[in-house]
Parts: structure tokens; sequence; C-alpha cells
């Protein structure tokens, strides 16, 4: 079961609309689900779609069709590496392919020490800024060359 205070987010996100379509609120719900938990298995997908009063199915069916939802563990810091052709042609792949050897992983892998989970996304909405990465879904890199990689990673250790 999620936490009061996961449970107190997850309302405010339910006051934005109105009284009789609190399932409006599932997907903000199922990103707080997931910061508390770290990832979502289908328990705590069910707990979410109870406690918005929605079928456990029609909750399941929204984490499985984003790829910001974790359905199996992943690191504490996920990498999503945009490999959409705009970014392709301007350095995404090659980014890719460096955090691959840096990280000793592959793609839907994750470190040894549970750090580090790769990803390859999707365009992410930036692509003047080619190569873009996505730090847990919530932090955007832009510009991410071989050393701005070492920088993050540094960082995030």
């Amino acid at each position: 079961m999620l936490s009061e205070d996961a449970l107190k987010k997850i309302d405010r996100e339910v006051a934005k609309y109105p009284a009789d379509q609190k399932q409006s609120a599932v997907m903000a719900a199922l990103v707080i689900a997931q910061d508390e938990k770290g990832w979502l298995d289908r328990e705590t997908i069910g707990d979410v779609a109870d406690y918005l009063g929605m079928a456990q199915i029609a909750a399941y069916e929204v984490a499985t069709f984003y790829n910001m939802y974790d359905l199996a563990p992943v690191g504490k810091h996920k990498l999503t590496v945009c490999t959409n052709l705009p970014c392709a042609l301007s350095g995404g792949v090659h980014a890719a392919d460096y955090l691959k050897k840096k990280l000793g992983i592959d793609f839907n892998e994750t470190t040894p020490d549970g750090m580090f989970t790769l990803k390859e996304g999707e365009c992410l909405g930036a692509c003047g800024d080619a190569p873009v990465l996505l730090v847990n879904n919530k932090r955007m890199c832009c510009f991410m060359t071989p050393e701005e990689i070492d920088k993050l990673i540094a960082e995030c250790k």
C-alpha cells in the first residue's frame, strides 16, 4: 500500500479534476507511486486504481502504454537516450554507444551495482539540443557529448 504522504500527493492531483472524474489523475498517481516504490508492480498499480475508484485493468493499460512507467525494477538512475532519427543524426546513437561501453550494459539492462539502467527512448522533444538524455523521467540533459556524459555519471555516483 502507498504511504500517507503519497496518498496526500495523489489527493492534490485528484483535486484538479471534477469530483466524478477521479480516474483522470491516474497518470500523475502512477508517477507518485513509482517515485515512492521505485517501480510499478501489479499490486501497486492495483492500489492506485482502487484508490481512484477505477478498474485495475484500466490503470494497468495506462502503465503499460507509456514508457515512463517502469514495470520491473530499475537502477537508481534510469538513463533514457533518444535515438529517434533527428537525435540519431546528431549523435544520439554515438551517445548511447558511449554509455553502453562506459557502463558495461546494453539497453534494458542495469549495472551490477544497481546504480544505472539504460533505456532507449523515442522523441524527447528536444531535437535541436541533440543528443538528449532523460534522467529518471524528470531531468533533461542536452548536447550530451562524451565529456558531458562523464560529468553526469560522476554526478550521479
